[in-house]
């Protein structure tokens, strides 16, 4: 058994998402949003309308921040604030270029003072309960070891590490040697993310970092939906019980991405299709490419209706 969380990613993993995956499948113990950054010297709307809540929600959410200075921190700790989140998290492993050349994400673990005058802003925040998610650096692995001395005196909840560097991108081998180093140094709860697919994956990471507080799946989870409660309670799904749950999960995104986008058939169509891009990787290659090349929403639904019926 393991303490899962869901990884945020951009254009996939939104309130929308949360909630159904919440719903039908759980297992997830906190679901990240992606991150929140200042842009032309405000919010965008689409960062405002994911962290929205009604009190209705299912999902335990902790939304997340990536910022370059402390005044940029404040302005976005002081909306979670706003939004009544007693929780958030610090994103320094973004390896997305716009945001590491602007100093954020992996960007900044290159430049350890800058990243010190970050991460120090927290103590402006009592009533917020901080994590940080990481990587090993931007170039070099050890840019994450000059942190951690600091980090570990930090008030933090955790750590969430990815042992890649920022320039690897998601692509390129893990670094186990350098999360093995990072493992016994850190002082604060620490989990796992990167490339855990299934949950033999889980039970080896497990298995090799026994006092790990818990993994953090993303890709993994949208490949495979029902990884996180699988994990949690011990047992699989049969195949039929993992076709139901998704059919339900299929027809909860459709309907509220109806309900929500004010584009018509064409951007519901391209929404719908994002959660492919991940979905059931093993699934017949073409049925697949039939979900895909839909060019209406009633071929689209018979083509995954096809799909998930084998």
């Amino acid at each position: 058994m393991a303490v899962i969380h869901f990884a945020p990613l951009q254009g996939y993993t939104d309130s929308v998402y949360r909630e159904a995956h919440a719903r039908i499948f759980g297992g997830v113990d906190a679901y990240y949003t992606p991150f929140v950054r200042i842009e032309k010297g405000g919010f965008r709307n689409k960062d405002l309308r994911d962290i929205a809540r009604d009190g209705s929600e299912r999902a335990h959410v902790v939304p997340q921040l990536i910022a370059s200075t402390p005044d940029e921190f404040r302005l976005i700790a002081r909306l979670f604030q706003e939004h009544g989140y007693r929780e958030a998290d610090i994103n320094l492993g973004c390896p997305f270029p716009m945001q590491v050349r602007a100093h954020r994400g992996s960007g900044l673990l290159p430049y350890p003072e800058e990243a010190g005058s970050l991460l120090r802003t927290i103590e402006e925040f009592p009533d917020i309960s901080f994590s940080v998610k990481t990587r090993l650096g931007w170039e070099r692995a050890d840019e994450s070891f000059a942190l951690l001395s600091l980090l570990n005196k930090l008030p933090l909840k955790h750590i969430t590490l990815h042992p890649r560097l920022g320039i690897q991108q998601y692509k390129g081998a893990i670094d186990w040697e350098g999360f093995a180093r990072f493992y016994e140094g850190c002082e604060l709860p620490l989990y796992y993310n990167g490339d855990v697919a299934g949950l033999e994956a889980i039970r080896g990471v497990k298995e090799r970092f026994p006092g790990l507080a818990g993994i953090m799946l993303g890709r993994g989870l949208l490949a495979s939906p029902w990884l996180a409660a699988e994990c949690v309670s011990g047992q699989l799904l049969t195949a039929d019980e993992r076709r139901d749950k998704l059919v339900l999960f299929h027809a909860s995104l459709m309907d509220e991405y109806a309900a929500r986008l004010e584009g018509g058939e064409h951007q519901l169509l391209a929404k719908m299709k994002t959660i492919w891009d991940y979905l059931l990787p093993e699934a017949d290659k073409r049925l697949r490419k039939k979900v895909l090349k839909s060019a209406s929403l009633t071929s689209y639904q018979s083509a995954v209706k096809e799909l998930l019926s084998l």
